[in-house]
């Protein structure tokens, strides 16, 4: 018995404890990998599903309730203009309507669709507001390319 009880405190001072509550927040993009070639419909909106990955909930805007650790991402196609925005939007895409870990990226609103592109997520609370470490805002960035299906003609 005294072994036992010497053998599991052992394990519990081996074994990485639970994640902290305090841990600061983290936004990753698991899908595309960087420098991706993405072929593109030929739909106007030529979208594409962008996978991220966070340690925070990630729920539709006002789903929260009292968790200070949930909120959705935004989404920006080459994020240092406007050019790839929804007309009249700050923002390509956001998942505040479905939550999760999937966000629609919508090259059909870019000036050119093919090219080099970088897609950029940020991560927001339940109220939109970005969720800031350090006075930055958790965000997430990856090149890729992107091309356009030749439509087949029937002769």
């Amino acid at each position: 018995m005294k072994k036992t009880i010497m053998l599991l405190l052992t394990l519990l001072t081996v074994l990485p404890g639970p994640a902290l509550a305090d841990d600061q927040p983290s936004l990753d993009i698991v899908w595309p990998a960087p420098d991706t070639m993405i072929t593109l419909g030929t739909d106007m909106e030529k979208a594409i599903g962008v996978v991220v990955e966070s340690n925070f909930t990630l729920l539709p805007a006002g789903q929260c309730g009292s968790n200070k650790r949930c909120g959705h991402v935004h989404m920006k196609i080459d994020p240092q203009g406007d050019s790839c925005n929804i007309p009249g939007r700050a923002y390509n895409s956001m998942n505040s309507d479905v939550g999760g870990d999937l966000v629609k990226a919508r090259f059909g609103h870019c000036p050119d669709p093919s090219g080099r592109h970088v897609i950029g997520i940020l991560l927001a609370d339940d109220q939109h507001k970005p969720i800031l470490v350090n006075g930055r805002p958790v965000t997430a960035l990856v090149t890729v390319t992107t091309k356009i299906t030749e439509e087949k003609t029937s002769e």
